[in-house]
């Protein structure tokens, strides 16, 4: 599936149909198959056609979701829908990122949607409320991974948390100092003569992770566009078991996959505690993908939690604009004296 470590198996039938299991292929990964038939020529999501119900309702527009969990720091997310006729589209955007474009129905006072793009399957199912402004009995459902209870409400200016903000530096520190191993085993330091005197991308990221194979779709080209103007980037890959010889099948599946031109090295497994404890100075790791900007005297200078995909529309724009914004400026700040022989020795 693309460059994730799981594939569909199974079997055609007479009928054309095929049956078989949605598979993690992750050595020792529990719950790992998720059933599931694919029918042949049906180009419908949920409901024939001359079968469908009018809807009650349009929901286009934007929506505070709000997650049912005894966990008083369970986020709310929100959703950009668009109906036209009894088709909904649309995305939920969350603080770690996005679920890519979904797809579905309005059918009377109810809804469902669903995704399915390589990584684990999404599915959205709620009612509207009979005043339209609001949804319930709502579940979420990703594959084998968590199915979780909401409740929505139409607000134009809900928004979410401050990306910009979630992850940051804790007190006293100005800098990154990690060392891992390069697919090759050899250890990789920002201290390297490579990154001295300049701008440097940390994506912190996992080949399991969907907003990050998209991050890493936008990064690529940007980074093959750029890459004589002083700039670097290291991908830091959490992956879904450590160990060294795994991580360069799946990392290097990445590489190849988006013809990366920069550094990718091997963190440990994918945890978010585990990534806290490793990169030090970082308050927390709140999501993968995380992007880390640094510039040329080597202090990072801004920290992006999750990504904001294409879908997300005027969100992904923004993203897009502020990033090279931010590393235009960076990039037109003089190179340290102290690092500039060191820097222009590198580009050599």
């Amino acid at each position: 599936m693309n460059t994730y470590d799981a594939a569909l198996v199974g079997k055609i039938d007479e009928k054309g149909n095929f049956n078989g299991v949605y598979k993690s292929l992750v050595p020792n990964f529990k719950g790992s198959f998720l059933p599931f038939t694919a029918e042949y020529g049906k180009e419908y999501r949920y409901v024939e056609p001359e079968k469908e119900v009018k809807p009650n309702a349009n929901i286009s527009g934007k929506w505070n979701v709000k997650i049912i969990s005894k966990d008083p720091n369970a986020a709310n997310s929100v959703a950009l829908l668009e109906q036209k006729g009894s088709k909904l589209t649309g995305v939920l955007m969350t603080v770690v990122g996005d679920t890519r474009e979904l797809e579905g129905t309005v059918q009377g006072d109810e809804f469902q949607l669903s995704g399915f793009t390589g990584p684990s399957p999404v599915s959205i199912k709620g009612k509207i409320s009979a005043d339209k402004k609001n949804i319930t009995d709502g579940e979420i459902g990703f594959g084998f991974y968590v199915t979780q209870k909401f409740e929505a409400h139409r607000e134009k200016n809900t928004e979410l948390p401050d990306p910009y903000k979630l992850t940051y530096l804790k007190e006293g520190y100005k800098t990154l100092d990690f060392s891992f191993p390069d697919l090759n085993g050899k250890q990789v330091s920002l201290k390297d003569d490579k990154y001295k005197g300049k701008v440097v991308i940390v994506e912190i990221i996992g080949t399991w992770c969907p907003n990050c194979t998209d991050q890493t779709r936008f990064l690529s080209p940007w980074f093959k566009q750029n890459k004589q103007r002083g700039v670097e980037a290291i991908a830091i890959g959490f992956e879904q078991k450590d160990d060294l010889e795994y991580a360069k099948y799946t990392l290097g599946e990445l590489r190849d996959f988006f013809g990366i031109e920069y550094d990718i090295v091997f963190g440990g497994i994918a945890d978010k505690k585990v990534a806290t404890e490793k990169l030090v100075g970082l308050n927390r790791m709140a999501a993968f993908p995380t992007t880390i900007i640094i510039d040329r005297k080597g202090e990072v200078r801004e920290i992006y939690t999750g990504y904001t995909g294409e879908i997300t529309g005027k969100y992904f724009k923004n993203y897009v604009k502020k990033f090279n914004k931010v590393l235009d400026d960076l990039i037109a700040e003089p190179i340290p004296t102290d690092k500039k022989d060191e820097a222009t020795a590198s580009l050599k």
